[in-house]
């Protein structure tokens, strides 16, 4: 069976792509169109278009995750495939032209702009059934068991699949059991602490923190310390939760939480560290 390495960007991830070498690694790139979070290297700007063949304004992630994947491919001497979706702005925007933004119970975000892109790049290249490696350590068998309970009996995730467009008409879709995820690092009891010792002496730049930088599953006073280091990308998070908030009658990126604005302008007595957080602090985006 062919055999997938999903990335993420992140040290977990890219440490199954150094140690568990696969036929392909896909990277799925999540996009915004906020000109004022725009990417500075107008010339690594320009590769990632060439990569991902669409418009790369900027990332809801930190920008690190750029440089990540790009020394991550040096660095296992192996071609990573980017893709990409539709923008986050258009995954919220619905038809009537109002903004619905994701929460914990409706997470269309990752689906819409990680799981879908990649499936749409297997269904072009690919077109059988996969084994994809998913970089979940071994203390999260939780987080396995919820991915392998959406299974089916042969342990294969479905997706559908748009496979022809017609113009003027409906267009065709069909389901698959595209993909078989597997754990090597539960498999293996690989943890945080193996990850972060194998690392330390390598030449890859990752960013302090992955996910989106307004990932509502984080914790308030995570997302204030996103809001100090990344005070563009995070108003870009404000105003789409203003606009959603306007649109549907509160709906907030976290309901019953202060609001991303309430969030960035609160906490200003304490004096907030790096080090005061770990990465269950800051949400995840398990694909």
């Amino acid at each position: 069976m062919i055999k997938v390495n999903s990335l993420s960007g992140g040290k977990t991830s890219s440490y199954i792509a150094a140690n568990y070498p696969a036929d392909y690694d896909v990277f799925a790139l999540v996009r915004i169109e906020h000109e004022q979070s725009k990417f500075p290297d107008k010339k690594i700007r320009q590769e990632v278009e060439d990569r991902i063949q669409a418009p790369f304004i900027a990332t809801a992630e930190d920008d690190m995750i750029i440089y990540t994947m790009l020394d991550l491919e040096q660095y296992i001497g192996r071609k990573i495939t980017w893709v990409t979706g539709e923008t986050f702005d258009k995954v919220i925007l619905n038809k009537n032209g109002k903004t619905y933004i994701p929460q914990v119970t409706k997470r269309t975000c990752t689906s819409q702009m990680k799981v879908v892109p990649i499936a749409n790049w297997w269904y072009k290249t690919i077109k059988e059934p996969v084994e994809m490696r998913i970089g979940f350590r071994a203390n999260e068998q939780r987080r396995a068991k919820t991915m392998l309970n959406k299974t089916n009996n042969e342990g294969f995730t479905s997706e559908r699949i748009k496979t022809k467009i017609n113009i003027n008409k409906n267009d065709k879709w069909e389901n698959f059991n595209w993909r078989k995820p597997t754990f090597p690092l539960i498999k293996d009891g690989i943890l945080k602490d193996k990850i972060h010792e194998y690392w330390k002496d390598k030449p890859v730049r990752f960013a302090w923190m992955n996910n989106c930088i307004g990932c509502f599953h984080a914790e308030d006073l995570f997302l204030k310390k996103q809001s100090d280091n990344h005070p563009n990308k995070f108003e870009w998070f404000i105003n789409k939760e203003k606009l959603s908030i306007k649109d549907y009658k509160g709906r907030q990126w976290k309901q019953n939480h202060p609001t991303y604005e309430q969030i960035k302008n609160s906490f200003k007595q304490l004096t907030i560290f790096e080090d005061d957080f770990n990465e269950c602090d800051s949400g995840y985006c398990g694909i």
